[in-house]
């Protein structure tokens, strides 16, 4: 995990939230859901990006909420 921000990975048959970079999870659920209920919270708070990874491991969604390098024109 590689890129900056929060991450919903699979831990197990349950569900953890880790930050880019860290050892260990922040906090661990049993259901996704919950899961990336709380990497969006602290993703927001932190102005950072949310990966949502599949029981495979692999990213199935990204969400962005801070500067996005690419600004929209309109």
């Amino acid at each position: 995990m590689s890129k900056a921000g929060q991450h919903v990975v699979p831990n197990g048959d349950k569900w953890s939230v880790r930050k880019s970079g860290a050892s260990k999870a922040s906090a661990t659920f049993d259901t996704q859901q919950q899961a990336i209920i709380r990497a969006t919270e602290v993703a927001k708070n932190q102005r950072t990006e949310l990966y949502i990874h599949g029981r495979d491991g692999r990213i199935r969604e990204r969400n962005s909420y801070g500067n996005d390098p690419h600004p929209t024109k309109g």
